[in-house]
């Protein structure tokens, strides 16, 4: 439920951005645009919420890794 609720919060803040990937993450997004100005805020809000599951600021960044990785795919439908 979380993943979906993160993926619509995607689609829904930039409804027409040519920066919108499908079946992406918020997260993912601030951890892959997090050089660009608004994607720098946000990640880094983002980091703060969820800073108790690692004990650092990386969350969007990790997000990002796996998004490339397709870890949330079932293992039959990763490269």
């Amino acid at each position: 439920m979380f993943i979906s609720f993160d993926q619509l919060l995607n689609v829904w803040l930039f409804p027409f951005s040519w920066n919108t990937w499908a079946d992406e993450t918020f997260s993912s997004r601030c951890g892959r645009l997090q050089h660009r100005y608004p994607y720098k805020v946000f990640g880094f809000v983002v980091d703060v919420l969820f800073y108790f599951q690692n004990n650092d600021l990386e969350h969007c960044r990790r997000a990002y890794e796996k998004e490339k990785t397709r870890y949330q795919m079932p293992p039959e439908m990763r490269q």
